[in-house]
């Protein structure tokens, strides 16, 4: 096979795994993104934002070499899950009940950014610094005038894809109406390493375990509500902020571990809908460029390193005839990923749409049908490989 340049646009998370997975699996790789900046962090801070990663997304990172090069003291397994309805349904899955060593990990993504910008130093990934601001045949025209050219071009730009508006790939969204707010809380009581799900009805509330901070336990707080409410929220400030949040959060979750109390900002975000082509002539989507999807099931990072595997696994099994950017060989990429992103897509939406459904026969059927999954084994069992990655999609958490 010929030397065939790609350029990576985007130097997130998505970028730049993909830059680095490609370059270990032997193509010559750059990056296009502005310069990385590192979030500084006081003693005891965590980052903002985390995510729960997937078996199948540890083990990716583990084969990129970039796992061991996070602090393993700033990572939180999950042992298991409880997901609580808006009328006493409720599901408890743990990992030993599919024989699993622990159902996801919880860690933050500075962490993960500082370890694959490590890594991509090491392996001497080139890092344009520098915006795409046009596309061209076999090229990209940067904001800063230099033309790049490349065989292929990875769209890892986020949601607002410049690349994929210039490639003129099929893009549909639509919003749900809500905002994310996501903050650390200080917790009273041990989370055993459970993350705790809520169903309130109006809104979902996700408490995940994260590493204890001077001896006390501390949880990730993901809540997904009315956009009117999110603001309110976010207009507090000071004690008016954490008296809200934590009068509001005792309601929902009964006290369940305890006194909450703030130790972090509030941060809101948008929550979306979105699919794509994914690709077209030259030009391959992967991550938030491609897809999105609700977070109440905390899968989206999980469905972008998919994106990433699928695509290495594509350009390195291609025929030696096929260019990297070759439609015919970007469709195969794409095929490889339709079904896990439709059943990822089908779960969440779902589910969304099952418990926003108002009135007194819906909330019967949903909880019902959550004490019903809670006696079958052979159902929690499916449902932990899918959270495993081991199986397409995934139907909680």
């Amino acid at each position: 096979m010929k030397n065939e340049r790609i350029l990576v646009c985007g130097g997130g998370l998505a970028g730049m795994a993909c830059a680095l997975g490609l370059r270990k699996a032997g193509f010559d790789v750059t990056i296009l993104a502005p310069a990385y900046k590192a979030m500084e962090l006081a003693p005891g801070q965590y980052h903002p934002r985390v995510y729960a990663l997937s078996a199948a997304s540890q083990r990716f990172l583990t084969q990129l070499g970039v796992w061991n090069l996070m602090p393993a003291e700033r990572i939180e397994p999950v042992q298991g899950m409880e997901v609580h309805g808006d009328a006493g349904g409720c599901v408890n899955l743990h990992a030993w009940q599919d024989a699993q060593d622990c159902l996801a990990w919880i860690l933050e993504s500075g962490e993960m950014e500082r370890a694959l910008r490590q890594a991509l130093q090491v392996f001497g990934v080139p890092w344009i610094e520098d915006r795409f601001e046009q596309l061209e045949p076999g090229a990209v025209v940067t904001a800063g005038r230099q033309r790049l050219q490349a065989d292929l071009i990875v769209g890892a730009d986020g949601a607002r894809s410049p690349l994929r508006a210039a490639a003129g790939i099929e893009h549909q969204g639509r919003e749900y109406g809500d905002l994310g707010l996501v903050a650390h809380l200080n917790a009273e009581r041990p989370h055993q390493q459970v993350a705790v799900q809520w169903f309130t009805g109006d809104s979902i509330l996700a408490l995940l375990p994260m590493p204890d901070v001077d001896g006390r336990p501390q949880v990730s707080m993901v809540w997904s509500v009315s956009r009117t409410q999110a603001e309110r929220v976010l207009a507090l400030k000071g004690q008016e902020q954490v008296q809200y949040l934590q009068a509001s959060l005792r309601a929902m979750t009964g006290a369940r571990l305890g006194e909450l109390s703030l130790r972090s900002p509030v941060h809101g975000f948008p929550l979306t809908f979105e699919r794509s082509g994914m690709v077209a002539p030259g030009v391959a989507l992967v991550g938030d460029a491609a897809h999105r999807v609700h977070p109440l099931a905390g899968q989206g990072l999980n469905l972008g390193l998919g994106d990433i595997d699928a695509l290495i696994q594509t350009l390195s099994s291609r025929s030696p005839q096929s260019s990297v950017g070759d439609i015919r060989v970007l469709n195969r990429y794409k095929r490889a990923r339709a079904e896990p992103i439709a059943a990822m897509r089908a779960a969440t939406d779902g589910l969304y749409r099952l418990f926003a459904a108002s009135g007194a026969p819906a909330s019967l059927v949903r909880n019902a049908g959550m004490q019903l999954v809670d006696r079958l084994p052979w159902v929690k069992r499916r449902i932990i490989a899918h959270a495993a990655g081991v199986a397409p999609g995934s139907l909680l958490f």
